[in-house]
């Protein structure tokens, strides 16, 4: 490990007491923003985090949970409201992308979309995902055990499958993994 990250092993040292967990043998590079909730973010052992972070909790209630060895690329936006934004053992997120559990109303077309309420929607990643450059996973999205997110890919509310590959904006499933056949599977 270069000097450069043992800096941002010591950095994980300190988030220690910040977040509600940091796990052993984690390393996080120099964030954007972490919100005052920080008490609500959970991360596991062996998790690496390049620079630019913004962990945002947007309520008390909101929390991200983070699990053991993880990689995740510089520029990361994750942000939880209400409930638990969560992202499995083993996954990859590569640069630039934005994660969310939460929309924003626009019902009052005469105020402002920052000052309107927001909405929940169960939103999570499961074991051995890999999350692609500049993808966005928006709230309501729930990948199963090792999908696969194409570059630039926009995840819309859905439950998707194990072991299936999602490409454009907005996102669709290309390919399955077939365990009868352990073939990978164009879907029309």
């Amino acid at each position: 490990m270069n000097l450069r990250k043992y800096c941002w092993a010591i950095r994980a040292l300190f988030f220690k007491f910040r977040f509600g967990k940091c796990g052993n043998l984690t390393y996080i590079g120099k964030t954007t923003n972490i919100s005052n909730n920080a008490k609500n973010i959970r991360i596991g052992n062996k998790v690496r985090i390049y620079p630019g972070l913004r962990a945002e909790i947007v309520d008390s209630q909101g929390k991200i949970t983070i699990g053991d060895d993880v990689s995740i690329g510089q520029n990361l936006q994750i942000t939880s409201y209400k409930g638990d934004l969560k992202i499995g053992n083993q996954v990859t997120i590569a640069a630039n992308v934005l994660i969310s559990n939460n929309d924003h109303t626009y019902y009052e077309l005469d105020k402002s979309i920052l000052r309107q309420p927001l909405i929940y929607k169960e939103t999570s990643i499961d074991e051995g995902c890999f999350i692609g450059y500049g993808s966005v996973i928006l709230a309501g999205a729930q990948l199963g055990k090792h999908c696969v997110v194409g570059a630039n890919s926009v995840v819309k509310a859905g439950k998707y499958d194990d072991y299936c590959i999602l490409v454009g904006s907005p996102a669709r499933v290309v390919k399955k993994y077939n365990k009868t056949t352990n073939k990978w599977e164009s879907i029309k």
